[in-house]
């Protein structure tokens, strides 16, 4: 018999609260482990995940256990137990402690399930906001801007919705950025019309993206916005965490103008690397203008002169405790978290809020009156913004969502660049602290590095950039979201070069998937009919490949799923998909004509169908387009759930894909480009991956050792480029390279 009394006094600090082995020790008797624990009145526990199984028996008090944001009220006299990897923590609401008892075990294959579970944090029931973060509309988007934020929300919004789940793709334009002043100074132009122009700009490229946001915010257009965001600052102004403050601010040596942001520009107080003014793009810290090392102004020639100005200031080394606790809520990926650790390793952090400018949304009265002259700094807007468009969608919906008083049931999911994550992740649930202490955000961060252009950052001032209006078409919409899901930046700074991207859809998605499909329609047609057949006789083989399918569904569902989401891995595993199905093919492919066998052959059939199928649903998400036209081509419906499991094509259902073209050339290479012969020599020589130098004009494509895979890749690259439909068996005849050139020039 194991006995223990609660004894306040044997209790320690953990968690957050005061905690105490329930069998002063002997855990090992006990079975599992065990401990008293207090939540002092108003005081809560820190949030926290863990592995085991855990049961809370509540001994006296009463307040609210949260688990994944949801509130159930504890009252003395209760049992609650929770699943492995719950988020959860009590809250003391009450006028006295509330005291419980804790039992926790492990228990492996229940905390596998749990893991592997595509309901993980309540994101079944929850509405999701997720938001990619606002572009500045100074200019338009580029591809380097495309492959982060803009198409990571549109694929996880996509998935989910095909899983169910009630969510909803948010945006903005960051309209009151210095950025979009200065460029109205270059351009001659008001900011206001700056900012229009570019939205549009901005609005028409995600359209060529197929990325159609369910909320746009311009902040600059709304007529309810000012208020609202003016009401959020004094909110934060009544926490009295901020108050006028004077402090070291830069000037112009010459004209004495306030230099912040675009207009100053030196050296990372933190890394030494050249930044702009109040954020390095390199180690995330933020900058104060004042100071950078050597800084110099962006317009004009003469020294800065260092002054002294009073802003409404945020002193931010104060709430690291209240930041720590809210990275331990949602996903929270380590570069956030050590990005925070080093930040408050500084003895002081004073934030401005506010700083001189013509453009921008001015404080409230009382609050303009302190610092004349001065706006509201334009990161409270994008803190506040993401409360303004879940309001604004709700008013479209009738929800009755606020602002004003965000719910603990909201999911807030962000997907931000890594020169961002101060001011989404710190800054942003600082302000939230202060202007609605009782909200406990449950916020993910998906966060991307920086995509090079040919191994430098992309810049639109530079003109070193490939804009998504010149590269996106109808016919390159796909390949440039695929291209893009399996090279963007997630974990490390990644590469974009045309030559890349152009080899990936000619040797990838036109040479390899194109390729599979069309020769799997041709021998549906050719062997029954152009009908799928039903599977027949199967053979451990077959067993085995279908096992294989489950387990690349299996992976994919992971790669898009809430915890494990990586477009970098979703794009491998479709080609992966495709490679399974390609390696089967041909293992199978011997005994495809033997009469003894056909029963067997047309489970080979029926299984590439299957995996045909499973391309389409897995491929939604990320390709919609493609999705959809060889869903049609199986004679299927378009995908619009997520599957959970592998099935067959239905026997019986027309399929017609023997001379599809999913994939589009690019458009930056072509016969119309350079001679014809010249171009389909080009084409040869890469597709059957022949040295540059060799000729290849005068021979035939069956001596220079094309296959019939090859042949098809050939075909369908000349008919994306040029429109001719060449057959495979002339592609395999005796005419050369330069006589078949001559067909379609």
């Amino acid at each position: 018999m194991i006995l223990s009394t609660y004894d306040a006094g044997s209790l320690h600090r953990s968690f957050g609260i005061d905690l105490g082995d329930i069998d002063m020790g002997k855990v090992e008797s006990f079975g599992v482990g065990a401990n008293w624990g207090k939540v002092p009145p108003g005081r809560h526990s820190d949030p926290h995940q863990h592995d085991e199984t855990e049961t809370f028996v509540i001994v006296s008090g009463r307040g609210d256990l949260i688990v994944d944001a949801k509130r159930t009220k504890v009252r003395s006299g209760m049992v609650i137990q929770f699943e492995p990897f719950e988020t959860h923590y009590l809250d003391n609401t009450g006028p006295d402690d509330l005291v419980f008892a804790t039992f926790y075990w492990r228990d492996s294959p229940r905390a596998s399930r749990k893991a592997t579970s595509q309901d993980r944090r309540r994101f079944g029931d929850r509405p999701i906001f997720a938001f990619s973060t606002p572009p500045t509309p100074n200019g338009g988007l580029h591809i380097g801007h495309l492959s982060g934020p803009y198409l990571g929300t549109d694929v996880f919004v996509r998935f989910q919705r095909m899983n169910g789940r009630r969510v909803w793709h948010l945006a903005a334009t960051d309209d009151h950025q210095s950025y979009v002043a200065e460029c109205a100074r270059r351009e001659g132009r008001a900011p206001a019309e700056v900012a229009a122009h570019y939205a549009g700009e901005i609005a028409e490229t995600l359209a060529l993206m197929d990325i159609e946001p369910d909320q746009m915010i311009h902040t600059s257009q709304d007529e309810r916005y000012p208020a609202a965001l003016q009401a959020f600052f004094s909110r934060v102004v009544g926490s009295g965490r901020v108050a006028p403050a004077t402090g070291p601010a830069l000037f112009d040596g010459e004209t004495g103008r306030y230099l912040y942001e675009p207009y100053v520009h030196g050296g990372c107080p933190t890394c030494g690397s050249v930044t702009g003014g109040n954020i390095c793009e390199e180690c995330g810290e933020p900058n104060f203008c004042f100071d950078l090392v050597d800084p110099r102004p962006t317009i004009g020639a003469a020294a800065p002169r260092a002054g002294t100005i009073t802003r409404y200031t945020l002193p931010l080394h104060e709430l690291r405790d209240e930041i720590l606790e809210h990275h331990h809520v949602g996903r929270v990926p380590v570069r956030v978290r050590e990005l925070a650790g080093r930040l408050f390793q500084r003895d002081r952090l004073d934030v401005a809020l506010t700083h001189p400018s013509e453009w921008g949304v001015l404080p409230p009265d009382e609050q303009a009156a302190v610092v004349p002259g001065q706006v509201m700094w334009v990161w409270i807007e994008l803190a506040f913004g993401f409360l303004w468009g879940i309001e604004s969608l709700g008013r479209r919906l009738g929800t009755g969502w606020r602002a004003d008083a965000p719910e603990d049931d909201w999911k807030i999911v962000h997907f931000l660049g890594y020169d961002n994550t101060f001011y989404h992740s710190i800054l942003s649930p600082t302000l939230y602290k202060l202007a609605s202490p009782s909200w406990t955000p449950d916020v993910d961060y998906h966060m991307n590095e920086f995509y090079l252009l040919d191994g430098d950052k992309f810049s639109t001032s530079r003109r070193h950039a490939i804009w998504g209006k010149d590269i996106l078409g109808p016919s390159t919409v796909d390949g440039v979201r695929f291209f893009l899901a399996l090279t963007r930046p997630e974990t490390r700074r990644t590469n974009f070069t045309v030559s890349e991207y152009e080899s990936v859809v000619r040797e990838t998605l036109t040479g390899t998937w194109q390729a599979w499909l069309n020769d799997l329609g041709a021998r549906v047609a050719r062997h029954y009919g152009g009908v799928a057949p039903d599977a027949g006789v199967w053979t451990p083989e077959h067993t085995a490949f279908l096992g294989r399918l489950e387990s690349r569904l299996a992976e994919m569902t992971g790669c898009l799923g809430q915890d494990g989401y990586s477009l970098n891995l979703a794009a491998r595993t479709l080609t992966g998909i495709v490679e399974d199905t390609l390696r089967f093919s041909r293992l199978e492919s011997p005994c495809s004509g033997m009469g003894d066998w056909r029963d067997e052959a047309r489970t080979v059939i029926a299984l590439e169908l299957a995996a045909a199928k499973l391309l389409a649903y897995c491929a939604a998400p990320v390709m919609p387009r493609f999705a959809a036209r060889l869903a049609t081509a199986l004679g299927i419906e378009p995908p619009t759930q997520w599957p959970g499991q592998i099935t067959l094509v239905p026997p019986g259902t027309h399929v017609n894909m023997e001379r599809l073209v999913f994939f589009g050339s690019s458009g930056a290479s072509g016969p119309g480009s350079s001679e014809p012969v010249a171009w389909l020599s080009k084409l040869v020589r890469e597709t059957l991956q022949l040295p540059s130098d060799r000729p290849v004009a005068d021979a035939t494509l069956v001596s220079l050792g094309a296959e019939s895979m090859q042949a098809i890749a050939i075909q369908y690259q000349i008919l994306a480029a040029t429109g001719a439909d060449v057959a495979v068996q002339d592609l395999l005849g005796d005419r050369t390279v330069a006589q078949l050139a001559r067909e379609f020039s």
